[in-house]
């Protein structure tokens, strides 16, 4: 049986990080738009969290090949977009073959990453005003 999600989380882990952020009374906004990002041909991104000072939040449990290209495709498209990601186990390995663990993969291209949480010096950090002019921007589209 799956488990079942509230208020449109796709994961324990949303869920979790929602109820802390709530709790902590920080606001946030939860997948309040989508990015528009091109591959091969058009689709779109909604982010999980976008925390008021411009930091999107993605949470992860499983980080497959798949996500890696949409994220490196979006921030090549969208560089002023303050992209982080909360994984469930950044030790994880990106296969069976590979020594590659998911905080090294987000290392390596210039993400910054946290474990099951959202660190608190990210919720104080000062508004990034580039990654916010790019949030209302797509707001706007």
């Amino acid at each position: 049986m799956r488990p079942r999600f509230t208020a449109g989380f796709r994961s324990g882990l949303e869920e979790a990080l929602a109820a802390e952020l709530k709790a902590a009374g920080v606001p946030f906004d939860f997948e309040p738009f989508r990015i528009p990002y091109l591959p091969t041909k058009p689709k779109h991104y909604t982010p999980d969290f976008v925390l008021t000072n411009g930091i999107v939040v993605e949470t992860k449990g499983y980080f497959v090949s798949a996500d890696r290209s949409k994220h490196l495709t979006i921030k090549q498209q969208h560089p002023d977009l303050d992209i982080r990601f909360v994984f469930a186990r950044p030790s994880n390995r990106l296969g069976k073959k590979s020594q590659t663990t998911y905080a090294q993969w987000a290392d390596s291209k210039g993400f910054k990453w946290a474990e099951k949480r959202i660190p608190h010096a990210w919720i104080k950090e000062p508004l990034n005003l580039k990654s916010h002019r790019a949030i209302q921007a797509l707001l706007e589209t």
